[in-house]
């Protein structure tokens, strides 16, 4: 009897439906967040949706209970599937003191939880990536059988950092992955105005590693590759950059108008493609995602998302005497 694809790729069932409830619950805590945003209540957004499908195929082909990750600003999806909780990412959102990533004092999509090895973040882009190469250096030289995964947007791979942590990375043949979230737009500026050559994998080759491009809006194409990749880093075979062609289905963030630089039809376009709508349709097609199983799951990460935003909303900020705490030696 012919496998389906997840269990091709070693999936259960139960592992095939956790990446859809994961995906569905980080866009549920996204769209929340919007309308919170819009109601006054939350101070910015900058969007996960249309990404969660590179995000949680990557992070489910990691070991989870081990490996590191340096995400970027826009992974819900992954941090999720980290450990992070729904309530986790609304304190956040909404600055408290509770907030696990700085204790209110970061914007949100500044991730960062030691105890589920999170790398924080900060603003300016691609810092994350030589982050992850020091880990992948730590690992390599403790004979640790680990790895350190990044991911940032393609604009981000005209910034140095990118190139020089690939480079330390492709020289002493660490065990990182690099994972670029092709989205098609470094804020306003679309692909063809950021980079000369035709993919970003291209690039892989000046670094001495494989580099591939993939469809990012299929969960089960990320996993393989992102599998694939962590069985050659702990081998000793060194990094692999990963490209994962996704869709920004919304503007760079709250501050952003993306009406103004892309065209409704183009959007329109992009939302057929909505990584969520075509994994639920192979789900239902194979009937793992029956009617009543798919209206169980919505009512579930409804009642998850709406918990979280009332803690969140009515926790306390951080308190004022707090204010240089993890700033100078306590």
């Amino acid at each position: 009897m012919k496998k389906n694809r997840h269990e091709a790729l070693g999936l259960t069932d139960d592992q095939a439906l956790e990446i859809y409830r994961t995906m569905l619950l980080a866009r549920k805590i996204d769209e929340r967040m919007w309308l919170l945003n819009r109601a006054g209540k939350l101070p910015f957004v900058v969007s996960c949706q249309g990404q969660e499908a590179a995000q949680v195929g990557a992070a489910f082909a990691l070991n989870r209970d081990a490996d590191y990750i340096a995400p970027y600003y826009r992974d819900m999806g992954m941090v999720l599937s980290f450990g992070m909780t729904a309530k986790d990412l609304m304190l956040s959102g909404f600055a408290k003191g509770e907030d696990p990533n700085s204790g209110g004092r970061q914007m949100p999509g500044h991730f960062g939880q030691k105890k589920n090895r999170i790398l924080t973040g900060s603003s300016p882009v691609t810092t994350q990536l030589p982050h992850a190469v020091g880990i992948a250096l730590a690992a390599k030289m403790e004979k640790n059988p680990i790895v350190a995964l990044t991911s940032l947007g393609e604009g981000s791979t005209n910034q140095g950092d990118f190139h020089e942590g690939l480079n330390f990375a492709g020289v002493h043949k660490l065990p990182v992955i690099t994972l670029v979230e092709n989205n098609k737009y470094a804020i306003s500026v679309p692909i063809h105005k950021q980079m000369a050559c035709e993919k970003v994998s291209d690039r892989a080759k000046g670094y001495g590693m494989p580099g591939y491009t993939i469809d990012g809006n299929d969960p089960l194409m990320v996993y393989k590759t992102v599998k694939d990749a962590r069985e050659r880093a702990v081998n000793g075979d060194g990094p692999t950059l990963i490209e994962a062609i996704t869709e920004r289905l919304t503007a760079h963030s709250s501050d952003d108008d993306h009406l103004f630089y892309r065209e409704k039809s183009e959007l329109e376009e992009a939302k057929q493609k909505d990584c969520i709508h075509l994994y639920a349709k192979y789900l239902k097609e194979i009937n793992l995602l029956t009617k009543s199983l798919e209206d169980q799951i919505h009512s579930e990460l409804n009642a998850i998302v709406n918990e979280a935003t009332d803690y969140a909303e009515s926790a306390p900020f951080a308190k004022t005497d707090s204010v240089l705490k993890h700033v100078y030696e306590e």
